[in-house]
This record gives structure tokens, C-alpha cells and sequence, in this order.
């Protein structure tokens, strides 16, 4: 018996990115394409109909974009969790975008294996936040008022010193390896932190976990 395989939605307004991810993706067994949308409305729309695994999500699309199509599909009843895939270069609403519940972004110039390799992370329940991108974000949105932190202390006062040290090095990036060599601890210690975190803080997956990081002040934006 196989696992069934990740049912994906494709939403992108260009027929050509849609088109090159179905022909990649039907080279994979484990992945399956159960839609395809051009707006952030037929997104919506689509995952209650279609009820996939996860959307890959374009920014930018006439009408409705990605960011609001997010926060709608996150905030909807269905257990489906977005990647954003953008230009990054050009798009200066990924923070947004995560920030409405994406699950983390890629850019559409990265290796094809790679961006399957997002989905798939993605569908596992993790998050796609890799540490050069999380520099690259952050430093992209510097001093930008929809990126401002705003120091709320009190969204981690339950939280033990510990747990304060793990959740800024997730802020700024570093894995859990990375983690356990700052803090001399083990690997599978660090994931116990990264959990608790989660639980404790209420967070749906690593995004979030980095952006409380910085919405409390634990992490500055620099510059």
C-alpha cells in the first residue's frame, strides 16, 4: 500500500508557470495536480471544491491577489497550507503573504527539484523558511511599514529563557542543527524547543515563529 500522493492547486495568472509545473509534476508520482487558478478568487473558490493538499501561490494576479487569497484560504476549514511562489526581486509583499498564514515562499527562478522539494515540505506540516532566504526577507523589508515589528513583549512572556534563546535564533534564520551547535545542546533537543514554541505560542508552523521573533522585538530589523 502507497501513500496517496500530495494533492497540489496551481495559482498563478501565467498559463506558462502553470503549464511547466504540471508537465514537472506529473513526473512524479507523489504529486498531483487537482487544479489550476488565475486569481486569488478562483483560488478560494477551487480549495473548497478540490480540497488540496497545498497551493501554489502566485503574488500578483489581477483582482484578488495572493495575499488576500491566502489569509482566506488559511482562515477557511479546510486543513490546506499555501507556498508562495514569486519573483522575489520584484514583489515586495512575500512578508505580507506570510504574515496572512503562507506556509513560506520560493522564487521562481530556484532549481525545479527544489521548488518540488517546497511542496513536499510544505505537505509534510513543516515550513519552507531556509535561513539565506529569511536574511534576504528581512533585509528586503527593512524600514517598510507594512514590515515594522510591533515590540508586543507580551506575546512571549510564557515562554521560559530557554525558549527565548531558541525562538531569536529561529528569528534570524538558523536551523535546528544550527541552533543545537549555538547552544551546545543536541539536535533532537532543539526540536523539542522549536515544538514548545509552537504550542506555546500558538503558531501554525516556523514562519510564524520567525515573525514573532521580530513582532516582539527578540530579533531587530537591521539598518
Amino acid at each position: 500500500m502507497t501513500d496517496s500522493p500530495v494533492r497540489v492547486l496551481l495559482v498563478d495568472d501565467q498559463p506558462l508557470v502553470r503549464s511547466g509545473l504540471r508537465v514537472i509534476m506529473a513526473d512524479h508520482p507523489d504529486l498531483e495536480v487537482v487544479g489550476e487558478a488565475s486569481t486569488g478568487a478562483e483560488a478560494v473558490q477551487l480549495v473548497g471544491e478540490v480540497c488540496p493538499d497545498v497551493v501554489v501561490m502566485d503574488i500578483r494576479m489581477p483582482g484578488m491577489d495572493g495575499i488576500e487569497a491566502t489569509r482566506l484560504i488559511t482562515a477557511g476549514p479546510t486543513a490546506t497550507r499555501v507556498l508562495v511562489l514569486t519573483t522575489f526581486d520584484e514583489d515586495d509583499h512575500v512578508y505580507g503573504a506570510l504574515r496572512a498564514g503562507a506556509s513560506g515562499f520560493m522564487v521562481k527562478d530556484m532549481a525545479l527539484d527544489d521548488i518540488l522539494t517546497g511542496v513536499r515540505v510544505v505537505a509534510a506540516g513543516d515550513a519552507l523558511i531556509a535561513p539565506g532566504v529569511t536574511r534576504r526577507l528581512i533585509a528586503e523589508f527593512a524600514g517598510r511599514t507594512e514590515a515594522a515589528p510591533v515590540h508586543s513583549p507580551r506575546l512571549v512572556e510564557g515562554i521560559t529563557e530557554r525558549e527565548r534563546e531558541v525562538l531569536t535564533l529561529i528569528g534570524r534564520g538558523r536551523s535546528n542543527t544550527e541552533i543545537a551547535e549555538d547552544l551546545f545542546i543536541t539536535v533532537a533537543t532543539a526540536k523539542s524547543h522549536v515544538s514548545r514554541l509552537l504550542t506555546k505560542l500558538g503558531a501554525r508552523d516556523r514562519v510564524q515563529l520567525v515573525i514573532t521573533a521580530y513582532e516582539t522585538g527578540l530579533v531587530t530589523l537591521p539598518g
